[in-house]
């Protein structure tokens, strides 16, 4: 069995990889505060992004369902990998040598499942290509020129071939060292009574790929008149592929979706490669299946949930193609950004527009796409015989079902009005219909996760009530079972440096902090000042007094869990040994963390200081870490003030030693006070 790969080369591998490059592979970020970047969590449906990056620190925390990670726990979970298949995924696209304690990686027996699955599809692919250019894959090129798809568009695109054989395929994996039940695991071929024998035979094939560029499936378009299987033919559900979350074209489009904020849903793969070859670089296409709840989660998280952002799908113009956008529409409601249909008049795909018309004609067509509420309100009036009574008054209901779910208020008076317009019946009569279909129950129709059904920290710490996670998570968990640390009064004599006024700390905590698990609640203030101290202690230690901020004592912090977190810090070594990298801090921290306490610690290390460029960052770590000497120099002199009151009256030499005690600590206050 091969090694565990040595410590240093994880550490290198983590400060060598951007987290925020990784993770925006799968979500599109935006800059939310100083160093921190945000996002629709990949993890559960969401429709205000909760997912918070800190590049610097080297985390992600999902403010909505509780999930955080490093840049490996997030591949682990987003691909469904084990910590040393996300380890050697990044160093392979580092390039980078690891090495494992025993001297050697894994061997490919030992490789892990997946991992051979997609090295198979990769062989499968270049095997499918270089076919492509053989004689054999004559009919296969002369096919795609024939749709308007020249040599090099098809190696753009990495369309192959499958040979007119029954085991081409799996004789070439056989000799690259692959077995039959991997090849059969991974969709690639069929099982008969003599054997495996190869899935795609005599067809022109696509390779699907996920958002990172690997090929984890293919397409198959038939060409043989003698072939009685399907017209088109995709790998099965596999470890690999789920068609119901795959869009095919995605790795390709997803830079431009980025950057226009709109998708293009065509219809086909054919209609993909024309849409991108006419310059429509957003286009995408479903695999096998119809569009879907999963696929609108895809493109919502690559949209950023952008109101302004377009969706836009294409339906060829028969009957086939108003039940897709009739289809599409019962998603409609899971959008935030604007939903828009294209239909050709002639009833032409994109691919076959692009053949008979030119490129232009298909930029034309996607740019004069129409609202998807007005193509259903239009198909459902279609319906109707509205050269009588009873046929306008059903048009009439059966429009107002679909204008209850406009969200956009503002635009209900311009549908009003296209609707009455385009039945024949006054504006009263149709905002009568929309009022009585609004109190009526909707009946099928889908609708997103609802927050009370997401799961959160509800499930995990007792002490963490998840009604008040979602803005502003309570404090930490409790270890029942530690004892209040001994209170000493500390000397107090350096200076904890300048703050901001009160509005700043405001800022970062918008709600009041849960205190229900407390026996004496604590007050509000006083918890926003040890979390924003905890904050800066793990997200920028070198903006602390590191002596001053170790030599707090226990008692600093009222609230166990955040005591809890203090102990944590001081088992990682303290802020004196937090050095100059703050991935390796935050792991040392988070290592030092129990388990149950590591969700609020990588809460803390991602949620964004109210500070703005320049030395903000400073002023506000020596403030709030002065504010918390200040709290607990007040907790002192109370002490020192109940000694003096039980102090007996004949001892004056110790009521003296208090007092002076007393008057040195007023003295370190007041100093505080003017930096605070």
């Amino acid at each position: 069995m091969a090694g565990l790969i040595k410590r240093e080369d994880i550490d290198e591998l983590r400060s060598r990889t951007r987290i925020d490059e990784v993770i925006g592979e799968f979500v599109t970020l935006k800059t939310a505060g100083i160093g921190s970047l945000k996002g629709l969590c990949p993890f559960h449906d969401e429709k205000t992004p909760s997912f918070t990056v800190r590049p610097q620190v080297g985390m992600y925390h999902c403010f909505g369902c509780g999930e955080s990670g490093d840049v490996f726990t997030f591949l682990q979970k987003v691909e469904q990998l084990s910590f040393v298949e996300a380890v050697e995924t990044l160093a392979g696209k580092a390039g980078m040598h690891l090495r494992y304690e025993d001297g050697k990686g894994p061997d490919r027996e030992q490789a892990s499942r997946r991992q051979r699955l997609l090295e198979m599809h990769e062989v499968a692919q270049r095997f499918f290509t270089q076919a492509l250019e053989s004689e054999a894959g004559q009919i296969g090129r002369e096919f795609l020129t024939g749709r308007g798809f020249p040599a090099e568009s098809s190696r753009e695109f990495g369309i192959g071939f499958a040979p007119k054989s029954w085991d081409a395929l799996t004789g070439h994996l056989h000799k690259a060292g692959f077995t039959d039940e991997e090849i059969l695991a991974g969709g690639l071929a069929s099982e008969g009574g003599r054997g495996i024998y190869d899935r795609f035979r005599g067809r022109v094939i696509w390779p699907i790929k996920d958002m990172t560029a690997r090929t984890i499936g293919f397409g198959a378009r038939r060409l043989y008149d003698d072939d009685k299987g399907p017209k088109y033919l995709n790998t099965p559900e596999t470890a690999l592929y789920h068609k119901n979350q795959v869009l095919y074209g995605l790795d390709l489009a997803k830079k431009s979706i980025a950057k226009t904020k709109r998708v293009v849903v065509v219809e086909g793969y054919t209609d993909v490669m024309a849409a991108h070859l006419a310059g429509v670089e957003q286009a995408v296409a479903t695999c096998g299946t119809a569009f879907g709840a999963e696929h609108v989660k895809i493109i919502r998280r690559l949209l950023g949930d952008d109101p302004t952002g377009q969706v836009i799908f294409t339906f060829d113009g028969d009957a086939a193609g108003q039940k897709a956008a009739l289809k599409a529409f019962e998603f409609e409601n899971l959008f935030t950004a604007q939903t828009f249909v294209a239909v050709e008049p002639d009833g032409l795909d994109p691919c076959d527009l692009r053949m008979q018309k030119g490129d232009a004609a298909l930029r034309e067509l996607i740019d004069g796409c129409k609202p998807l509420f007005e193509f259903v309100i239009t198909t459902a009036i279609s319906r109707f015989d509205l050269d009588t009574v009873e046929g306008r008054i059903s048009a009439v209901r059966a429009a107002a079902e679909v204008l209850t779910d406009i969200r956009d208020r503002n635009s209900l008076s311009h549908y009003y009005r296209f609707v009455a317009g385009r039945i024949g019946v006054d504006i009263d009569e149709v905002e009568g219909a929309v009022r009585t279909a609004a109190r009526q129950p909707k009946q099928n129709r889908q609708t997103g996760d609802q927050p009370a059904n997401r799961p959160g920290f509800r499930d995990g710490p007792p002490a963490a009530p998840a009604q008040n996670f979602r803005r502003e998570p309570p404090p930490p968990p409790t270890a029942q079972s530690s004892a209040p640390a001994e209170a000493a009064p500390e000397q107090a004599g350096a200076s904890a440096g300048e703050i901001s006024d009160e509005r700043s700390i405001e800022y970062v905590y918008e709600e009041r902090p849960d205190v229900s698990n407390l026996s004496a609640p604590i007050n509000p203030a006083r918890l926003k000042t040890e979390k924003g101290a905890l904050m800066v202690a793990l997200q920028h230690p070198e903006a602390v007094n590191a002596k001053l901020f170790d030599s707090l004592s226990g008692k600093a912090f009222e609230h166990p869990g955040y005591r809890r977190i203090q102990d944590a810090i001081k088992q990682a070594g303290g802020l004196g040994a937090a050095g100059a990298v703050q991935l390796k801090w935050a792991e040392r921290v988070l290592e030092a963390s129990d388990e149950d306490l590591r969700p609020y610690v990588a809460q803390l290390l991602v949620t964004p200081l109210p500070v703005v460029e320049g030395d903000g960052i400073n002023r506000f770590a020596r403030g709030i870490v002065a504010r918390l000497f200040d709290y607990d120099l007040e907790r002192i002199a109370k002490e020192l003030h109940s000694r003096l009151q039980r102090q007996d009256t004949a001892d004056g030499a110790g009521q003296a030693a208090l007092l002076g005690q007393l008057q040195t600590l007023e003295q370190h206050r007041a100093r505080l006070k003017m930096l605070m």
